[in-house]
Order: C-alpha cells, then sequence, then structure tokens
C-alpha cells in the first residue's frame, strides 16, 4: 500500500464522519454473545523515553491508553483469563461485547504507565513474560539489540549482510537497514539468527541497550495486586523456528519458572511474535495447556474456536480509537477465512 494511500486512509479514521458511522455499526452489531476480541499491547511509553529501545513496539502513549481503556470500561464487557478458562472448561458464555486486554514481553513501562490505568478502570489484563529475562540485565530482545546497533553505530559505509550491501550513510538508511535486517532474522533458525545477531552488532560496534524487563519482585506484587501472568517461552524463540524438543523445554521452562518465583498460574501461553507451527501446537496440547494466542488478526467465536490458535488484534502506536473500534465489531470475524492462521 502507497504512503499516499496510508495517509488517507489515517486521515479518514480520524474523522468526525468516520467515528459516526462506527458507531452505528456498533449499534447493529446484534449483541452476539461468546465472541471475543482479544487485544494485544506490547509497550505503552513516550517514544522519546528510551530511545535506545525499538519504538516500533510502543502499542500507545499513555495518553491514548487512558483513552482505549476508557472507552473499554464504559463500551464493553472486559474479561479475564478467569472467565476464559470457565468457557473453556464448563462450557459458560461469555456475554456480549466481550473483549480481553493482553500485554506481551513484560517491558518496564507496563508497571510504570498501564497498569496503573487498567487498575483505575478496574479492568482486568494478562501479561505474558519471557521468563529467562527478568533480574538478568544481559538478556536483551535481539529486536532492541539490533536496533541501537543500527542507530547508534558509527559506521558509514555499507555493511554486507547476506541480503547484499546495506547502507548505513544517513539515519533514514540506517533505519531502513534495520527494518531488513529485522525481517531476515525472522527467516532462520532461532540459534542460528542469535549466533548472527552477535556478529552483525560486533560488526556495528555498539553496546547493548538498557535492560528493559520487568524484575521478579515487581512482577510478584503485580500479581498480588491482581494482573494474570502468562508463559511467553523463557528465551523468547519463534516456535516454528526451534525444533520440538526446544519448543517443548521453553514452554513448559516459562510455566514452571512462573510457578516458582509466583506460585500458581493458569496454564496459558503466547506465541512469541506469533510464530508457531502444528507441531508447536501439539506440544503445547500433550503438556496440559489450555489456552495459547497467536497474532493471527481476528475475532474469536467462542463456539467453534480453536483454543490453542486463539486470535489476536495488535495494538500500535497508529491505532487510533475509531480505527481499534472498527477492529472489534463482530462483522470482522468473517474476514477470518481469508486471513488463515499461520505461524510467521
Amino acid at each position: 500500500m502507497s504512503q499516499l494511500v496510508k495517509r488517507i486512509l489515517s486521515f479518514a479514521a480520524r474523522s468526525a464522519a468516520f467515528a459516526k458511522f462506527i458507531a452505528l455499526l456498533e449499534q447493529a452489531d446484534g449483541g452476539r454473545p461468546n465472541l471475543l476480541g482479544v487485544l494485544t499491547y506490547h509497550r505503552v511509553d513516550r517514544p522519546d523515553a528510551h530511545p535506545t529501545l525499538f519504538p516500533g513496539l510502543i502499542s500507545a502513549t499513555p495518553e491514548a491508553f487512558d483513552q482505549q481503556m476508557s472507552y473499554l470500561a464504559a463500551n464493553y464487557q472486559v474479561v479475564s483469563i478467569p472467565e476464559l478458562l470457565d468457557v473453556y472448561r464448563n462450557g459458560t458464555v461469555l456475554p456480549p461485547r466481550s473483549v480481553m486486554v493482553t500485554f506481551d514481553d513484560a517491558y518496564c513501562d507496563f508497571a510504570k504507565y498501564a497498569w496503573p490505568i487498567l487498575k483505575r478502570y478496574r479492568l482486568p489484563v494478562t501479561l505474558f513474560v519471557p521468563t529467562a529475562f527478568p533480574d538478568r540485565p544481559e538478556q536483551t530482545f535481539w529486536w532492541d539489540r539490533l536496533y541501537q546497533a543500527a542507530r547508534d553505530t558509527d559506521r558509514r559505509d555499507d555493511l554486507d549482510t547476506p541480503l547484499g550491501r546495506l547502507s548505513l550513510a544517513t539515519a533514514a538508511q540506517r533505519t531502513q537497514t534495520f527494518k531488513q535486517l529485522k525481517d531476515y532474522v525472522k527467516t532462520m533458525s532461532h540459534a542460528e539468527a542469535m549466533g548472527w545477531l552477535d556478529q552483525i552488532c560486533a560488526e556495528l560496534g555498539t553496546a547493548r541497550p538498557e535492560h528493559s524487563v520487568l524484575g521478579w519482585d515487581t512482577l510478584r506484587q503485580l500479581a498480588r495486586q491482581g494482573v494474570t501472568l502468562g508463559a511467553h517461552t523463557r528465551t523468547h524463540p519463534l516456535m516454528n523456528r526451534i525444533s520440538p524438543e526446544e519448543a517443548q523445554a521453553e514452554a513448559v521452562g516459562s510455566l514452571r519458572d512462573l510457578e516458582r518465583e509466583i506460585g500458581p498460574v493458569p496454564p496459558i501461553f503466547a506465541y512469541p511474535s506469533g510464530g508457531f507451527n502444528d507441531e508447536a501446537v501439539r506440544v503445547l496440547e500433550r503438556e496440559g495447556f489450555a489456552l495459547a494466542f497467536t497474532t493471527g488478526r481476528g475475532i474469536n467465536d467462542l463456539r467453534e474456536t480453536d483454543w490453542l490458535r486463539l486470535r489476536r488484534i495488535n495494538v500500535s502506536g497508529r491505532t487510533t480509537l475509531a480505527v481499534l473500534r472498527t477492529r472489534l465489531l463482530p462483522w470482522s470475524m468473517y474476514f477470518n477465512r481469508w486471513r488463515p492462521l499461520s505461524g510467521v
């Protein structure tokens, strides 16, 4: 899609006429039960607050997040993991306009900005934790490492990569190089990708970015206050880029880490970056996981859903409230057939 078309759609989504149109669609949705939209957030922060971290994972500013949660609290039934597990286990029915709020990766800004807002509106939330990261400053997410390396390198010559020679001459070219390399990382096996990343970052000659994941003490405090914690692997590999044995160790190990540090937690899982395949799903099924969340967009019809392939709706920094409301409309469920679930 061209940048011009994107700008036109972005402008339309911010117009008063578009908001009125969405309101009419919401009124006509029929109030059907057992339909669930699951929102995925990563970071709630201001873009300039942590310049060494990849800004593309900022889902909303604190002000935008407050606006979104205020709207959900007034217009939706925000449900919790225990309520969803009750549907799974006992066949209970969720009310019309049900939505769930989830966060991946347990960035520190969740405790600083997101949770106080959620708590003020009394909204349940689920936080998926990559359990090898808390209290380990040497563990940083690979995309943050790559972003800082490309952003802060002193090199201005071309970089030799498997994609060819990529330019580092200007800030815009370094950003483009980062985007290309980020996509390339996801095509490799996890072990190969992490080794290659070490090599690239060494060539670019930059330090690791700041440690950005919540520690266990804070996670325990959040759990006591009502945040549901879920497994998100230990080291955040794409589950379709590792062996079944590694997938089992990552999923079960993450759940056991949470049980050791937090206490009893529900048997739920979120696939890192949405990467999964049939074998990864079978691993979770064998290990007794009840619910698993993908990044495939769509509304879940709980009468016929695959509980280990639940769809979610990603929220990005470009997601206005009107766009969010559009994506939560039940009729968008009919687009699921054209958006088949698959791993990255």
